[in-house]
């Protein structure tokens, strides 16, 4: 199926979220061709040594919404995969952050080559992260 398809059927539920969906409490909420959210519920398991969330978490999210946004624009036998991400972190996540909004939109896709970027938002609305993707698209062999 095309890109865009997968995306809608992950929201319909119709194709399951991938595991590290389940893992780490992450779920697409809305897609169109080129732009996904996906919310992501921080809770104590999520914990670095000093007591916040750790920035991994976060950079998963952005990795998550930056990737697939760049899926939802290739068609049926195309695939990719992240080249270089880039994230800032603005403010620190605990588990009374909240859930937190990632947003991925693609910036540019061309045959070889995307990028796009990813806004993660607190339950208020704050600025957390945002970050900046290349990803290599990719034809699968038969």
């Amino acid at each position: 199926m095309s890109g865009m398809d997968f995306v809608t059927a992950m929201l319909d539920g119709s194709v399951a979220a991938p595991p590290i969906s389940h893992m780490l409490d992450m779920y697409p909420t809305e897609g169109s061709e080129g732009r996904v959210v996906f919310e992501l519920t921080p809770g104590e398991q999520h914990y670095n040594p000093i007591g916040v969330v750790h920035g991994g978490i976060t950079a998963t999210l952005l990795d998550t919404v930056m990737g697939v946004a760049v899926h939802s624009t290739l068609p049926k036998g195309f695939g990719y995969t992240t080249l270089e991400v880039k994230v800032n972190f603005v403010r620190p996540v605990t588990s009374e952050t909240g859930p937190l909004r990632g947003v991925g939109e693609v910036i540019h896709r061309g045959g070889r080559v995307a990028t796009a970027e990813g806004r993660v938002t607190d339950s208020q609305g704050k600025l957390v992260a945002h970050a900046t993707t290349t990803c290599l698209i990719f034809e699968f062999s038969e």
